[in-house]
């Protein structure tokens, strides 16, 4: 069990490599349009985490007041949500091509 887990592990860090990777091949080619959709991908999970998790959580991860109606950490936590729902779409992959069964 601790194999398939240090196994997953990797790829799923394999796969965050490969999405930060895509994420400045799409900023260094301009395709801002597509950075846009990628964000609002992850826009429903971001929004739900901020209403779930305590607000003095947020307050002090980020040092701001209000911390949760903040756009600035709305659009980062957003961001940082697609890309780790890429990730973990790309090591799904790398698992089942490496150690599929």
């Amino acid at each position: 069990m601790v194999r398939l887990f240090m196994q997953f592990s990797a790829c799923f860090v394999l796969g965050l490599v490969v999405a930060l990777l895509l994420l400045l091949g799409l900023m260094f080619g301009g395709q801002f349009d597509l950075i846009k959709g990628l964000q609002l991908s992850g826009q429903p999970l971001a929004q739900l985490s901020l209403l779930v998790v305590p607000e003095p959580f947020w307050n002090g991860l980020t040092g701001l007041s209000n911390a949760v109606h903040n756009h600035a950490l709305q659009s980062f936590l957003s961001l940082c949500t697609a890309l780790g729902q890429i990730g973990l779409l790309l090591a799904a992959g790398f698992f089942r091509l490496w150690y599929g069964r």
